[in-house]
């Protein structure tokens, strides 16, 4: 009874609902001009890559095949993706009419591609032995694209991750339970580091924050199990680059701090995946999506999207008044599987017809039909006709002058 009474406790001084850590948040001009920009160029590319890339099972391999971290870490010695190439991948997106890319920085693995101070588990201890972060940044700053990073919130190695009322990573053989306060400050420092270190960061993408939620469902709450001292790391952020957009995956209504509203498999409005129960905010939009049925690298996985498909999705999102964030899953060795070259070669080709219907637009006046939908911009409405119907279709409530 005692001892209930201690646990029971601890909980109500952990367990703590989200409300109680926001706070309000006012952008700056620059920010705002940001999600300008941001909402006018709609399109970009995810990149999934990293160790667990060697496996050929996807990014979650370490929790799904219940690796311990002492096995996990053997894969630094392999890691030396001798056929990457920073350039050819900056050029491959902009072909393709991708505005800006999300690189994966550090997935739930914990693995940080970057030369970071703050984590021995690290690029620099790979065979490669070089910043895959600032290359890839470097070559968005030279040919014009935008750099967003992503970060997880979450980690599977780390002792002084509250794992213990996480709901993954239960299986990589930690005992030892380390301080909180300890996991966010390093997170800090290595958010300070990327904000500092490669220079104009347009986004941070954060994921993981579920982790510490109940399972996604329609009855879910707006709720936090655990203080991840939100604001904390948002007022880092907008502290060092006023601009720098802050997204958060947490599948819930925008927390004040955040600066655009991601869906993850969806089309904003809809749920076809059981991901995206949360309500559509007035904050810029993007979806974000997998060319195959895959986000990091997986062997088998050979169910890649027909270009007729990735117009869909591109369209459709844009339709839905939302970018569409289209994922590549690179091989170990630094190479695009052909099918992603493939994918992006025709989708160049596209855009290069077609992409007046998709830039500097907003979504129609009608939302997204079973045929397609609507984009608009000053003086111009551009029809997306996906999926012919059999029975005509009738347009109701134009929009005209008198």
């Amino acid at each position: 009874m005692k001892k209930a009474f201690v646990i029971a406790s601890l909980l109500c001084c952990l367990f703590v609902t989200s409300q109680a850590q926001f706070q309000s948040y006012t952008p700056t001009q620059s920010n705002l001009e940001a999600r300008e920009w941001f909402q006018n160029n709609k399109f970009g590319m995810f990149i999934h890559w990293g160790l667990y890339s060697i496996l050929g099972d996807g990014e979650w391999a370490m929790n799904i095949q219940n690796i311990h971290v002492k096995d996990y870490n053997k894969l630094e010695g392999f890691f030396n993706p001798v056929s990457f190439n920073a350039h050819d991948w900056v050029a491959k997106a902009k072909n393709a009419g991708m505005k800006y890319i999300t690189l994966v920085t550090r997935h739930h693995d914990g693995f940080s591609m970057w030369d970071t101070k703050y984590s021995d588990f690290n690029i620099m201890h790979t065979p490669y032995h070089k910043d895959i972060v600032k290359e890839i940044a470097d070559q968005c700053h030279k040919q014009g694209l935008k750099i967003f990073f992503y970060y997880s919130l979450l980690d599977w190695r780390r002792t002084d991750y509250s794992y213990w009322t996480g709901r993954t990573g239960k299986g990589t053989g930690r005992t030892e339970k380390g301080n909180w306060l300890d996991y966010i400050q390093f997170m800090k420092n290595q958010l300070t580091e990327l904000l500092t270190n490669y220079g104009k960061v347009s986004g941070i993408w954060f994921d993981g924050y579920w982790d510490q939620m109940p399972e996604e469902s329609k009855d879910r709450k707006d709720s936090t199990f655990i203080d991840w001292h939100i604001q904390e790391l948002y007022t880092l952020i907008h502290k060092l680059q006023p601009d720098c957009m802050i997204g958060n995956n947490h599948h819930m209504t925008p927390i004040p701090g955040e600066d655009f509203q991601m869906f993850e498999r969806d089309i904003p409005g809809q749920n076809a995946h059981g991901l995206s129960f949360q309500k559509v905010s007035q904050l810029p939009l993007e979806t974000c999506a997998t060319l195959n049925d895959s986000w990091g690298f997986t062997l088998k996985d050979d169910h890649y999207k027909t270009l007729p498909e990735f117009v869909g999705m591109l369209a459709g999102a844009a339709c839905s008044n939302a970018n569409l964030l289209m994922n590549i899953g690179p091989m170990p060795n630094g190479l695009f599987a052909k099918p992603f070259n493939k994918a992006l070669d025709s989708m160049g080709t596209w855009i290069k017809t077609y992409g007046e219907s998709i830039y500097g637009t907003r979504g129609g006046y009608i939302g997204l039909q079973k045929w397609g939908g609507i984009t608009q911009k000053t003086g111009k409405v551009y029809l997306h006709i996906l999926k012919p119907q059999d029975t005509p279709v009738t347009l109701t409530g134009f929009p005209h002058k008198k």
